[in-house]
């Protein structure tokens, strides 16, 4: 079977031509510029940076500050995250119609949506913004304002609550098995799984209610046919297609640094107990 897959796989690499394997490049570049990938990952070290800040307080609270910056700095590189990113959506986008992703990303009011979203990403890194939002949501939620409505069915339509429970419970067992590996701890698998699964029920609650707050805010100025033709996006094959790559390459990229994170935990923990 592996020899069958593999003469395969090879067959169909020497059909593509030259010019093919390049204009698939070329639209998976254009596809992560669309998406905004460089500045989200901007983001994402921000992010990194109060998140590794709050774990070292929890868990390494004598570690010199300027060191941990220092770690979480290389644990966050931009250029490894783009490259785990580019790869996973590469990968996950394999043989899928890239032009009709394109065609539709490219216009100006999804560009427009895709800067509104990652304006809300940056502005929850404030904490009283993020608990604001949250407190607007049950306002209109309970006001039943077709932008709750139109946030409900996106969320719906694209599974994002559980996708993004499995993303961030696989990312849980990363950093545990960073940890585990660093000589922090000496858990069993089967300890490690009953501690990540026990937090599912509140990670979902906290998911979903980050989601709706989150995407209620990035699209608060949004036109309701916008956000109509966007909803009607994700439910085309082509949508689909992009909600599955987006998380195949986002929970690699998370697991990633999980673990990283979880191994420069044990690290300092050693050191503490020298």
């Amino acid at each position: 079977m592996i020899r069958a897959f593999f003469g395969a796989a090879l067959s169909a690499t020497l059909l593509l031509t030259s010019p093919a394997l390049a204009d698939r490049a070329a639209q998976l570049e254009a596809l992560m510029q669309a998406l905004k990938i460089h500045e989200t990952i901007e983001v994402m070290q921000e992010e990194g940076a109060v998140y590794g800040s709050e774990l070292a307080r929890d868990m390494i609270p004598d570690v010199d500050p300027a060191l941990w910056s220092g770690v979480l700095e290389h644990i966050y590189d931009g250029d490894k995250m783009f490259e785990v990113l580019s790869t996973g959506f590469e990968t996950a986008l394999d043989g899928k119609d890239l032009e009709a992703i394109l065609d539709y990303y490219q216009r100006p009011e999804v560009a427009e949506l895709v800067t509104l979203e990652l304006s809300a990403r940056r502005a929850f890194l404030d904490a009283e913004t993020e608990a604001y939002a949250m407190e607007q949501y049950q306002v209109q939620a309970t006001e039943g304002t077709q932008l709750v409505k139109h946030v409900d069915t996106l969320m719906n339509d694209s599974d994002l609550v559980e996708l993004n429970v499995m993303g961030a419970l696989n990312s849980d067992l990363k950093f545990y098995n960073g940890l585990n590996e660093g000589g922090a701890f000496d858990l069993s698998e089967e300890e490690i799984l009953s501690d990540v699964w026990a937090g599912e029920e509140e990670l979902r609650i906290s998911s979903q209610e980050w989601l709706q707050s989150f995407l209620l805010m990035a699209y608060q100025p949004v036109e309701p046919e916008t956000m109509e033709g966007y909803i009607a996006f994700w439910q085309t094959e082509p949508g689909r297609d992009l909600n599955r790559a987006i998380f195949v390459a986002f929970d690699e990229m998370y697991e990633d640094l999980s673990y990283l994170l979880g191994l420069a935990i044990a690290e300092q923990m050693m050191i503490e107990d020298l």
